[in-house]
């Protein structure tokens, strides 16, 4: 094992503080594979009780009228997620798209935008208006309003019960941290913070952007209150196998809204052809659960290993986690540059490529991008970003499986090692 690490670039004393950290994570791998258990049967209990078969693997083209796949796919996502409907397609870009479509379909004219979690995630801020941005929400009337969470990442009631008003139609709480280092929230707290909103004014719509927390848990926001969790399928659910695609889960007037403004008033969920992706999102699906185990399992390693280096760590190397994402504080611009390195050289695809930072759509600040996957942009593939500014956080996620995510976080030490930052 040493003599193939040494080929791939990884030195003994890299090597040998790996293993050091992973005698000590036995125990918390075993219960995320309990988890991850757990949820595999999950998936497949729904797959069963949806009846699907060869012929939801078909597909369609044209108009897509009767997709049998599709429609069956949709009820497998509302019976994994515990909902009354879904909506599951690759005409949804990526995961913005997805809570873009969520937001523009069940907000109107006059109403109200409340984010009780603080700032949401950066590519979000122009489809509200934060940043001017054409067709944004705010040039079609919506306000917005936010609360921001307390120092110690708890929420603020009061703030949250004094921000609600008459005009307040939908809260979206952001599951995972974005471009923060804010703790990611759990499916209880969630829950919690629903039931105070809704305590206030019952017919509010709660939306929870689920990006990179499905199959972190055994439950979903969905069961906890939300009316909708939404999320990208280049994340955790669509396996690593869904090349395109989102979804929007929950109540059926909220997804039939959603419906509507992706295609057109009239036609909604009855039209929108699979074009031949139905087979991976199937199967993305069915090993999702397994694949984001791999995945925590990285970010743990990672937190661990970072942690002992004297590096701040978001989450650090002890507390529970709900999403797959790794914050670490690396304090300049070198390390940032280095870390991503690694990364990329750790790649499958694109491996002898070196990332650099550039004008992301989107962002406010150069981004850097690490990630030679198989999917484009697949952030439940081995994958770190963050952006070129103070104080250089990178945000590590994915791996298909446990033994790249490993390789990864040593060969982003390794690139650490070899500039001289440790």
């Amino acid at each position: 094992m040493n003599r193939i690490y040494h080929e791939m670039g990884i030195s003994n004393e890299i090597y040998q503080m790996g293993e050091e950290v992973l005698t000590a994570l036995n125990d918390r791998f075993l219960q995320i594979d309990k988890i991850a258990e757990y949820n595999q049967l999950k998936v497949i209990k729904a797959m069963q009780e949806c009846r699907v078969s060869e012929a939801c693997l078909l597909g369609t083209t044209g108009y897509g009228y009767n997709d049998l796949g599709r429609d069956t796919l949709e009820e497998v996502y509302s019976k994994v997620f515990k909902t009354e409907a879904a909506l599951v397609r690759p005409q949804i870009t990526c995961g913005t798209h997805a809570l873009a479509l969520a937001l523009m379909s069940n907000l109107r004219p006059g109403d109200e935008l409340l984010s009780p979690v603080g700032k949401p995630y950066d590519t979000l801020e122009e489809v509200i208006g934060i940043r001017d941005s054409k067709g944004s929400l705010k040039e079609y009337g919506v306000s917005y309003a936010q609360v921001d969470l307390l120092p110690d990442g708890s929420f603020d009631y009061e703030g949250i019960k004094n921000a609600i008003n008459n005009k307040t139609k939908l809260v979206t709480i952001q599951r995972s941290k974005g471009y923060q280092t804010r703790p990611t929230l759990s499916v209880a707290r969630i829950g919690e913070l629903i039931s105070f909103v809704k305590s206030i004014k019952p017919d509010v719509i709660c939306m929870v952007d689920n990006c990179y927390g499905e199959f972190v848990e055994t439950m979903e926001p969905s069961e906890v209150g939300a009316d909708m969790v939404v999320g990208s399928l280049i994340k955790n659910p669509g396996g690593g196998l869904a090349p395109i695609g989102g979804y929007i889960a929950g109540k059926k007037e909220c997804v039939e809204n959603a419906a509507y403004r992706l295609t057109s008033p009239g036609l909604g969920k009855e039209v929108g052809a699979s074009l031949g992706v139905l087979p991976q999102f199937y199967q993305g699906l069915f090993i999702a659960p397994t694949v984001t185990a791999s995945a925590l399992k990285g970010a743990i390693f990672a937190a661990n290993l970072y942690e002992r280096l004297g590096y701040h760590v978001v989450p650090n190397s002890t507390e529970s986690r709900h999403d797959i994402i790794q914050a670490i504080t690396l304090k300049s611009k070198e390390a940032l540059l280095a870390f991503c390195k690694g990364i990329q050289q750790a790649a499958p695809v694109d491996g002898y490529l070196t990332p650099e930072g550039w004008d992301m759509p989107g962002y406010d600040s150069q981004v850097i991008m690490a990630a030679g996957a198989f999917i484009s942009g697949s952030s439940i593939e081995l994958s770190a970003d963050g952006p070129l500014k103070e104080p250089y956080n990178v945000y590590f996620q994915g791996g298909l499986t446990w033994y790249h995510a490993k390789f990864g976080i040593l060969k982003s030490l390794q690139e650490l090692k070899n500039a001289g930052i440790i």
